[in-house]
């Protein structure tokens, strides 16, 4: 996730929640702002488009001042401007004074690296915005000068020739302003029970539209304080099952074994908060899941809060 250095969450208080009859913290997700751009990608094949598609999402990395990315949702052939198959994707960046600059970068080097490289490929833009930057810029010069710009599906592309024959991208590449970050945590008795919970809560999410889960089902959280500053976050070990007995501040509840993260980006606060209600729905009516949680950093650096009791009371 954006700038994932998570503190452990507060203990149980006495006025707990629950849904589906498992309970839920009363507590709050700390989010942040965020940049993404959204785009479509089609292929001729659908493994070709998967191909691309994983690629190009791969390596969450906006810790270490780079990007991450998801696959919102996949489209059929009525859906996409080339009348192929396709899928939505959105690539992410912390929001700062370079947040423009550093998602041109990489958005260049997914691109580059993880769409074009797969044969058959093309690139729309899907962000509904009235910021753009240039295709041709970062992604249509590695045509050498050779590239071309035409009039396609209704668009003006960038056409590039490639060994394989050629990739098209749209030039202006629209990019916004979002929520980064929400999250929700899964106390379960069995890897196999945390498993299942986050297999079924990232396909329930490819139904809501404008949402990512940049790390699918994410077995690590981190948190702030750390005995190595200088690699950046380290484990959560409030949260460890294996550390219980072993350090005198565990966090990890009586029989829970595994404890996954679901870590959700959205083109708005209502598809985050609406992201996480149905992850906590789909998730406490799966056997082995006892406890609901969400990680925050005490209130201090993110600008949004989502609070669990809220979502319950807004969609239950």
């Amino acid at each position: 996730m954006l700038n994932e250095k998570r503190l452990y969450s507060p203990g149980p208080t006495e006025n707990m929640l629950e849904i589906n009859g498992v309970e839920v913290e009363d507590t709050f997700c700390e989010a942040f702002e965020g940049v993404y751009s959204r785009i479509i990608v089609t292929a001729k094949y659908r493994w070709l488009l998967k191909k691309a598609a994983y690629s190009a999402t791969a390596l969450p990395s906006t810790v270490f001042g780079e990007s991450e990315g998801g696959v919102e949702a996949w489209l059929s052939p009525q859906e996409t401007p080339d009348g192929r198959i396709g899928a939505i994707l959105q690539i992410w960046v912390a929001k700062s004074k370079k947040s423009m600059d550093v998602l041109m970068r990489e958005m260049g080097k997914r691109i580059r690296q993880g769409i074009l490289v797969v044969p058959t490929t093309r690139i729309f833009n899907a962000t509904q915005s009235d910021t753009h930057f240039d295709a041709e810029v970062n992604v249509g010069r590695c045509g050498d000068g050779y590239e071309w710009e035409e009039r396609r599906w209704g668009r003006e592309v960038v056409v590039v020739p490639i060994m394989f024959g050629e990739f098209v991208i749209e030039r202006k590449i629209g990019y916004a302003e979002g929520v980064a970050g929400g999250n929700i945590w899964f106390f379960c008795e069995s890897e196999d029970a945390a498993l299942e919970a986050g297999e079924a809560s990232v396909e329930a999410l490819k139904d809501v539209e404008g949402v990512i889960t940049s790390f699918d089902i994410c077995s690590a959280g981190s948190k702030v304080e750390t005995k190595y500053p200088e690699i950046g976050p380290t484990t959560n070990h409030y949260y460890c099952p294996t550390l219980k007995g072993k350090i005198p501040n565990s966090k990890v509840p009586e029989g829970v074994k595994s404890i996954p993260e679901i870590v959700i980006n959205g083109i708005s606060i209502k598809s985050v908060k609406k992201a996480m209600y149905i992850c906590m729905d789909v998730a406490s009516r799966i056997d082995g899941v006892v406890k609901l949680s969400t990680g925050n950093y005490g209130g201090r650096l993110g600008k949004y809060r989502i609070y669990l009791k809220d979502l319950l009371e807004k969609y239950s």
